[in-house]
C-alpha cells in the first residue's frame, strides 16, 4: 500500500516543486506574475501535465524482445553509483539525477531512465519532459520490475500501515472537496515563459527527489495536500488517509491547479 501511494504521489510533486522557488522578487518580474507566465507559456507549448504524461511509462521486455528493447533507447541508470557497478542492464549510463537534461543533450536515441522502483525516475522523466525531450519515459517498476535479484527496494517495503491507523479512513472512504486556495508565487529574475521553466527545472534537480515516509503523513496529515490520484473505484476499495483530496484530472488548463494549497 504505501509503495503505491508512493509512486502515484510522482503525478503530484513534480509541479509541486516547479511552481515554487527561492530567490527574491524583482521588479522586473513580480512574484504573482512569475506564475501566471509560466502556465500560460507550459500550456502553449503542450506541457500541461496531462501531455507530459502520456505515454511516459514503458514496462520491462520479454525476454525474446530484449535486443530490440535494448537497441531503442538511450539508457539512464539514476541509482547510485555502488549499486550501478553491482549490476545494471546492459548499455546503461550512470547518470546522478541533478544531470539527467544535461546528458539528454548527447543522447542520440530516446532516453529510457531506471531507478530502484520507478519512482524517482519519473521525476528525472518529468524534468526531461519539460525541458523538450518529450519522448523521455521511464521503466516501470524500476529495477525491481526488471530482474528478482534487483527487487529488493520493492519487496522491502510492502506494508500494512495504514491498517488499523486512526487517520487511515477504511473502505469505501470520504475524500474531502475540493478547495480553491491563492496562486503560488514564483520568485525569479528570468522574465518569459521558457526561461522561469528552466529554472525551476534545474532547481527541482539539484534540490534532489522529494519523498516522505507513510508514517509521517499518517501521524501529521494536516501537515500536508494529499491528493490521492488513484481511481476512484480504489479508493471506495481500499480506503485512504484522513484528509486526502481526489483532484483528477489534475491540469493547469481545467483549473484544478488552483485546488492544490501551494502553503503545503
Amino acid at each position: 500500500m504505501k509503495t503505491l501511494v508512493k509512486f502515484f504521489w510522482i503525478v503530484l510533486l513534480v509541479p509541486a516543486i516547479l511552481f515554487t522557488g527561492c530567490k527574491e522578487s524583482t521588479e522586473e518580474t513580480p512574484a504573482n506574475e512569475s506564475y501566471k507566465i509560466l502556465t500560460d507559456y507550459m500550456v502553449a507549448e503542450g506541457l500541461d501535465l496531462p501531455d507530459v504524461l502520456s505515454g511516459w511509462i514503458v514496462g520491462a521486455p520479454a525476454e525474446a524482445d530484449l535486443a530490440a528493447f535494448l537497441a531503442t533507447y538511450d539508457i539512464f541508470d539514476i541509482r547510485s553509483a555502488q549499486d550501478f557497478g553491482t549490476s545494471h542492464i546492459e548499455g546503461a549510463k550512470n547518470v546522478p539525477l541533478a544531470n539527467v537534461v544535461d546528458e539528454a543533450a548527447v543522447a542520440t536515441k530516446p532516453i529510457l531512465v531506471v531507478c530502484y522502483t520507478g519512482q524517482t525516475a519519473g521525476h528525472a522523466v518529468m524534468a526531461l519532459r519539460l525541458s523538450g525531450y518529450s519522448d523521455a519515459v521511464v521503466l516501470k517498476w524500476g529495477m525491481s520490475g526488471w530482474n528478482s535479484n534487483t527487487a529488493a527496494s520493492w519487496q522491502n517495503n510492502i506494508g500494512n500501515v495504514g491498517v488499523g491507523h486512526t487517520n487511515w479512513v477504511d473502505a469505501p472512504g470520504s475524500v474531502a472537496s475540493p478547495e480553491t486556495f491563492e496562486t503560488p508565487v514564483i520568485n525569479t529574475t528570468a522574465t518569459t515563459g521558457s526561461a522561469i521553466l528552466a529554472e525551476q527545472v534545474s532547481k527541482m534537480l539539484t534540490s534532489g527527489f522529494k519523498g516522505v515516509s507513510n508514517e509521517a503523513v499518517l501521524s501529521s496529515p494536516s501537515n500536508y495536500h494529499i491528493n490521492n490520484y488513484w481511481a476512484s473505484t480504489d479508493v471506495e476499495h481500499y480506503g485512504h488517509i484522513n484528509g486526502a483530496y481526489r483532484i483528477q484530472p489534475l491540469s493547469i488548463a481545467g483549473g484544478q491547479m488552483a485546488n492544490l494549497d501551494p502553503s503545503k
